[in-house]
């Protein structure tokens, strides 16, 4: 499992280097197999949390959900995932993040006419 230290930071005060934490995690007794700097690859992805999922009029498989990413305004974001439920944190590309991985830039855009304000990421 890939955890990010920014999401452990939503959770807990952390004060340690990576290298420091990833050993008080092991020593804990969650084996940390590895650390790696993604930051390059996620300029502008963001942790949210999904307040709200609505199946699209438009499409047997797409969802609008209304993501909370600690801005003064909600995001809502048209998602494909089957598994997207409420109260569930997930990685959210912003409008304007360029995903290298996929050479892809997110940008506000109408899916079958909602609009949709980001990207709900994969962790693969």
């Amino acid at each position: 499992m890939k955890v990010s230290q920014n999401w452990l930071k939503n959770l807990v005060e952390i004060t340690s280097t990576p290298e420091d934490l990833s050993e008080k995690l092991s020593i804990g007794g969650f084996e940390v197999e590895s650390l790696e700097d993604c930051s390059e690859n996620v300029n502008g992805v963001v942790l949210g949390k999904v307040l709200s999922v609505l199946k699209h009029e438009g499409s047997d498989k797409l969802s609008i959900c209304q993501v909370d990413i600690g801005t003064s305004k909600n995001l809502q974001i048209i998602c494909g995932a089957s598994n997207i439920k409420p109260n569930i944190y997930v990685y959210i590309a912003t409008v304007g993040t360029k995903l290298n991985a996929v050479d892809l830039t997110i940008k506000k855009s109408e899916i079958r006419g909602v609009m949709s304000e980001g990207m709900i990421c994969s962790l693969q």
